[in-house]
């Protein structure tokens, strides 16, 4: 008998441990439910948000640099016509013959022509002559002793450089200024009155 009283007790601490448990208030339970998709909505808006903004940029970055290889290959058949017109002797340019002159300016038109196009598309030529030298701009060639000159300013330009928006598409290859005395940044002066 006993064994049927303590099964029989079993059972009812089963169902009062059971009924002890709080019920949920429904309320809350919805009010958490409420909360978390609310938070979950504002996460995907704000994703949605980013992506845009993201798309944009990629959109915009495309546009502004989709010719790039184009304008870089573009680059060596101007810098071709700029040689060309660099080794004509003097001589030539004021020849009576009618034939080499009308060449002369063919070639002088068909560089500027090109030059142009590519301004129009954003290419721009980087500035180096008397600059100082800046490894993302320039690629330096050779040094030149030159004691007037601050240490580090680019004195020569031997192949013009370009960028295409803020990107350079080819750095200018230059010669630069060795032996004179250092950049001394404005910026950075030393207040020394203290």
């Amino acid at each position: 008998m006993m064994s049927d009283e303590n099964a029989a007790s079993g059972e009812t601490n089963e169902v009062e441990t059971e009924l002890e448990q709080p019920e949920i208030d429904p309320v809350e339970a919805l009010r958490a439910e409420n909360a978390e998709l609310k938070d979950r909505v504002l996460r995907t808006i704000a994703e949605m948000e980013n992506l845009r903004k993201r798309t944009e940029r990629d959109v915009a970055d495309t546009r502004s640099y989709a010719i790039s290889g184009f304008a870089r290959d573009m680059l060596s058949a101007t810098d071709a016509l700029s040689r060309a017109l660099m080794v004509l002797p003097a001589e030539a340019r004021s020849s009576e013959d009618a034939t080499i002159k009308s060449l002369i300016e063919g070639i002088e038109m068909t560089e500027r022509e090109m030059q142009r196009l590519l301004a129009k598309h954003g290419v721009k030529p980087i500035e180096a002559e008397g600059q100082k030298f800046d490894p993302h701009k320039h690629q330096a060639m050779f040094e030149v002793p030159d004691a007037t000159r601050p240490e580090g300013t680019v004195v020569q330009v031997v192949q013009a450089g370009f960028a295409i928006g803020d990107r350079v598409l080819r750095p200018a290859m230059v010669g630069v200024a060795k032996g004179g005395p250092t950049h001394a940044p404005a910026d950075e002066a030393v207040d020394k009155s203290a």
